[in-house]
């Protein structure tokens, strides 16, 4: 039986959760889905500048498990930016961060309760 998936901290909700192509053109794409912890870790590396495995200590998960997520979440958006797909940011396996953990990001964990989706 496989080890039950470990919660992902996340410190922020994006504050949009769809993107894509203003020209109006609706494509027959199917919508391109990115989970709220593959959002974090584009978030936190790529926007915050933190490694793989600062951004590992701050969702309290693995780095090997950071670089997978990361990976896929770069294929996801370069796939929506390239392909003029929408991006839909929602889902996956994650709880907001209190505020009270360490290490917190402090500047937006406070802004947000505790929130358990799947």
């Amino acid at each position: 039986m496989p080890r039950p998936r470990k919660w992902r901290r996340v410190c922020c909700l994006p504050e949009s959760e769809r993107f894509g192509p203003l020209d109006g053109a609706q494509s027959s794409e199917p919508v391109i889905n990115m989970t709220v912890d593959e959002y974090e870790t584009i978030r936190l590396i790529d926007l915050e500048g933190l490694t793989q495995e600062e951004c590992a200590m701050r969702m309290s998960i693995a780095r090997t498990t950071v670089q997978g997520i990361y990976n896929d979440a770069r294929i996801k958006l370069a796939e929506s930016l390239v392909n003029g797909r929408v991006l839909w940011i929602n889902g996956g396996q994650y709880r907001l961060c209190a505020g009270d953990e360490i290490p917190c990001c402090e500047r937006s964990c406070h802004r947000h309760g505790r929130r358990d989706l799947e």
